[in-house]
């Protein structure tokens, strides 16, 4: 028989007590305005519409009632509707049992595997470590792909943007770096994706091998916007939980870019003024305080990778400028090289890693810097080789690089299922840059 604590008396004597009923004063745009409910910020309260009920978050509290966000379709639902709180904020599902699994935004199963209710549910807010307690970035994590790994090397803990337009090939650099990550468990966030993409991400890009040691978070473009901001926070918790224990995890979020978008929906219909391109100021409040709970902790750390989709491909994008002040680093993807079948289109020299210089060795950094100056050198002397004016011998780097390009082609060029550690691509960079 088991014994009752006082948490059982106390959700027994909560249980047991007179539900208090609100009542729906005013919808309008994406918030909905209740009276009557004793709900506070953070809290979930319940709509009731026909046939179904409706979650909902409260963002504030007014003289008049508390102003909340729902968390799906206000379809059905009118003014006089009864809500009642629920007595707490969002919580979501954690454990060993949510690797391999695919949930939604607020943390429930959609892959039709077997239910997540038996799991301990924590909130989705949380607190960032304090700085002096982090430890320090001084490991690199092998993402098994060699341009990354030898030219922007990443530490564990360390946060990195992934920076390009539509269609450049994030998706499919984060499917190869979940596969070929050294860590021992991936958090896959996909925030306003399109739905068609979801299916193909898992089981193409992903694949059996790729999701058995990942926790995959889903809001595709339709979903509330609420939904789709919570992602992010959701898969965030879900790392962070893993974190805690010890486990060294990366976490991914595709993208970035959208989860501002939700909150630049939010935060117009709430009456906020259009700031930067239309940003309201609560975007640029949002990022730090999400970005900043990926990271080392005192235990374990989240590595963390972020897509940011640039408009137009004009890397000054506000949330692009953003995240790379944030950010301890940054990837940038180049359309040309993706046009001309180079994939990863890792444009190598636009792209920086912050911790280089704490993760690699002087050799591996002079290896580095050495490659880096040979590609610099062959991009001044492209355009005069391709009309024949380059006259051979007339610049010593720019004749290696000539002579390396192949080579040097082929090592950044990478196969969706080829992978290398890092010792491997260290070595083959060794003896590149030594080849002539």
């Amino acid at each position: 028989m088991s014994l009752l604590t006082p948490d059982r008396l106390a959700a027994a004597v909560a249980a047991a007590g007179p539900r208090r009923h609100g009542r729906v004063l005013e919808l309008r745009g994406l918030h909905v305005l209740l009276s009557g409910t004793d709900a506070a910020v953070g809290d979930l309260v319940e709509i009731e519409a026909p046939g179904r009920t409706v979650l909902a978050e409260v963002a504030a509290s007014t003289l008049d009632g508390q102003v909340a966000l729902p968390l799906a379709s206000l379809t059905g639902v009118r003014v006089g509707a009864r809500a009642r709180s629920t007595g707490g904020p969002l919580t979501i599902p954690v454990g060993e049992a949510l690797r391999g699994r695919v949930l939604d935004g607020l943390g429930r199963p959609v892959d039709g595997g077997p239910s997540l209710t038996h799991l301990p549910h924590v909130s989705v807010e949380n607190d960032a470590p304090a700085a002096l307690s982090r430890q320090r970035v001084d490991r690199q994590v092998g993402l098994g792909v060699r341009a990354l790994d030898a030219l922007v090397p990443c530490g564990r803990g360390q946060r990195m943007g992934i920076m390009a337009g539509s269609g450049v090939g994030k998706s499919t650099l984060l499917s190869m770096v979940a596969r070929g990550s050294e860590a021992a468990i991936s958090v896959i966030a996909l925030v306003g994706e399109r739905g068609r993409e979801v299916r193909e991400f898992v089981e193409n890009d992903l694949g059996p091998e790729g999701l058995a040691r990942s926790v995959v978070v889903v809001a595709t473009s339709d979903a509330p916007p609420v939904e789709r901001l919570r992602a992010a926070f959701t898969a965030t918790r879900i790392a962070e939980h893993f974190r805690d224990q010890g486990e060294d995890v990366v976490l991914m979020m595709d993208s970035l870019t959208r989860v501002a978008m939700a909150q630049r929906e939010i935060g117009l219909s709430a009456g906020e003024p259009p700031a930067t391109r239309g940003y309201p100021p609560s975007v640029f409040a949002l990022m730090p305080r999400l970005l900043e709970r990926a990271g080392p902790a005192p235990v374990g750390s989240i590595t963390g990778l972020y897509t940011v989709l640039v408009e137009g491909d004009d890397m000054q994008d506000p949330i692009g400028d953003t995240a790379r002040s944030i950010l301890d680093g940054h990837v940038v993807l180049s359309r040309r090289l993706a046009t001309s079948g180079h994939y990863p289109s890792i444009d190598v020299l636009e792209s920086v890693s912050r911790v280089a210089g704490t993760v690699s060795t002087p050799q591996q950094r002079a290896d580095a810097t050495d490659l880096r100056a040979l590609l610099a050198a062959h991009r001044d002397v492209r355009e005069l080789v391709e009309i024949g004016a380059y006259a051979p011998g007339s610049e010593p780097t720019a004749d290696r690089a000539l002579a390396l390009m192949p080579l040097i082609d082929l090592f950044l060029r990478q196969g969706l299922d080829e992978r290398d550690d890092t010792a491997t691509t260290w070595d083959a960079l060794h003896q590149l840059v030594g080849a002539a």
